[in-house]
């Protein structure tokens, strides 16, 4: 059966590729500089930028969304940025939306830097994993610098400054030791947008064990208990005021509603990366020449995102072991992220952290249900002219979710204007 062409929604874009002017110690991306041996400085060409615009514009959707990450992306200076979004409104359709996100370590952020976000409203997701003692453990200088001073106040600079601004927090070992206190943290900083990735790397030298710096399951699973506990608790009138973007993506699983996580969907593969040098690949997770899957210079994105081998790819995460799919939870978490088996040589085992989300889902259960019988009484009343309340239940829908009156746009697109 022939498989449905997906639309080119979502891009993530390398510009400096690996390069970063930190060296966080669980960071997974730095080594991938060996897939570019000929210069130890990696940078995007406006011939590439050009291009990969052009086709990111004429072959998307309606509304599109581009993510410049790294390595650092700020390293490529502002007056790349501005060139790209000239670009974007160059090759844009009439009527085409782009929405620019920008994950920086915020250690270059000044006037410009703000001036740019808030004039082309970018939403800036800043890498900061909570109070000083928390954030400088892992993140430091190449020196060995802490980071946390420079990087709080680029949070604060932003914040004053009018930028959207979500946090990005990396749950290692340490930093999962402490749930309150870095919710807490982020939340008093002004931080309304949180989100939190589990760091899974396989130990270099031990198949089958964690490297040192990973968080634990146990940890992780508890982290999410007791972040849940914080998160509901900040409910007012039946809504949350911080939005925790994994709650609200496994919120979505609760009321059949597509979610927005890709770890949370049946099959990956929804999204493609493309590196400094144009080169296409999989997933930000497997930037490998094993899922490269061409370049722009000699392909196209969409025929890149609909290829065999991007097919593969996607469906490799549906391929579950038996204790999976019979697990209670499988509707909720599908399993993880595929980066997450990497126990056995086959990497048909379950997911690393499968103990961390079974206690997380035991704990949150009963009250994501109780929210969800909320959300479909919320949707069941009548609506008039298409508005629809901006709370599922209690629950309020996510910019980047379904919106709820069932129009298969997104909620910013649509109730949510």
């Amino acid at each position: 059966m022939r498989r449905r062409a997906k639309p080119l929604e979502s891009v993530l874009i390398k510009p400096a590729g690996p390069d970063c002017n930190m060296s966080c110690g669980y960071c997974f991306y730095l080594d991938r500089e060996g897939l570019f041996p000929e210069s130890q400085t990696h940078r995007m060409s406006r011939a590439v930028l050009e291009n990969v615009v052009r086709q990111v514009m004429t072959q998307g959707a309606e509304n599109v969304s581009v993510c410049w990450q790294g390595g650092e992306p700020t390293l490529m200076g502002v007056e790349f940025f501005r060139q790209a979004v000239e670009y974007e409104k160059h090759f844009g359709r009439n009527g085409q939306g782009v929405a620019n996100g920008f994950q920086t370590n915020g250690l270059l952020i000044d006037d410009a830097w703000r001036r740019l976000f808030r004039e082309y409203h970018f939403l800036v997701g800043l890498s900061l994993d909570g109070p000083e003692h928390v954030h400088d453990r892992y993140r430091v200088f190449k020196d060995g610098r802490p980071t946390w001073r420079r990087v709080n106040d680029a949070l604060k600079g932003m914040l004053d400054g009018g930028v959207e601004v979500n946090s990005l927090t990396v749950l290692n070992e340490y930093s999962a030791r402490f749930p309150r206190q870095i919710y807490d943290y982020l939340k008093q900083s002004g931080v309304r947008h949180m989100q939190f990735i589990p760091c899974t790397e396989p130990h270099p030298n031990d198949h089958g064990m964690a490297a040192p710096f990973s968080v634990l399951p146990e940890q992780f699973g508890a982290f999410l208990c007791e972040l849940f506990d914080c998160w509901l608790d900040d409910f007012r009138d039946g809504t949350p005021t911080v939005y925790v973007r994994w709650f609200e993506s496994v919120f979505t699983t609760y009321v059949g509603v597509r979610t927005p996580e890709c770890t949370l969907l049946e099959e990956c593969g929804e999204y493609v990366v493309v590196e400094h040098t144009g080169d296409v690949y999989s997933c930000d997770f497997y930037v490998k020449d094993q899922w490269r899957l061409g370049n722009v210079h000699d392909g196209e994105l969409s025929a890149m995102l609909n290829s065999e081998k991007q097919a593969h790819f996607g469906g490799l995460k549906a391929a579950l072991p038996a204790a999976c799919r019979s697990c209670r939870w499988l509707t909720h978490c599908r399993g993880g992220c595929p980066k997450e088996r990497w126990r056995t040589p086959s990497g048909a085992d379950p997911s690393y952290l499968c103990d961390g989300y079974k206690m997380f889902f035991s704990h949150a259960d009963e009250r994501l249900s109780k929210l969800a019988d909320r959300w479909r009484r919320e949707k069941s009343r009548p609506v008039v002219q298409h508005q629809a309340s901006s709370s599922a239940a209690g629950v309020k829908i996510g910019r980047n979710m379904p919106c709820p009156c069932g129009s298969g746009e997104k909620y910013k697109r649509c109730c949510g204007r």
